[in-house]
């Protein structure tokens, strides 16, 4: 199971990468593993500012539907228009290819709340 140890991580199995005041999200490789062959990604709030946790879209693989939840509050500026035609991406390269968007967060604080990979892999290994 692959957890780069420079991303943040949530409890909800997305990872964060910090780059300035932009945060790019996705899913972790466990929860792509866990989810199965991914069919379809939808995000439909672009442009919307939601609160940390708030739903920001779906993820749908063959067997079932996931809400995917914002880990920091903030605007979302852009969304991987490239999972449209390919959303095995988020299986096949989660934290490359298969990232689904980014956000420019509000408050840099939040980021204090989020798991680092060591605590990440203690949560999926039970």
């Amino acid at each position: 199971m692959n957890t780069p140890s420079e991303l943040k991580y949530t409890k909800d199995h997305e990872w964060i990468k910090i780059e300035g005041d932009i945060a790019t999200i996705g899913i972790t490789d466990f929860a792509q593993s866990e989810l199965g062959d991914i069919v379809y990604v939808e995000v439909d709030t672009l442009d919307e500012t939601l609160d940390m946790e708030e739903v920001f879209g779906t993820v749908e693989a063959v067997k079932t539907v996931s809400d995917l939840f914002l880990p920091l509050s903030g605007e979302i500026i852009e969304f991987n228009e490239g999972l449209e035609d390919e959303p095995e991406k988020v299986n096949s390269d989660p934290y490359g290819d298969g990232w689904m968007i980014k956000l420019k967060f509000s408050d840099a604080s939040q980021i204090d709340k989020l798991l680092s990979a060591d605590d990440y892999k203690a949560l999926i290994s039970g």
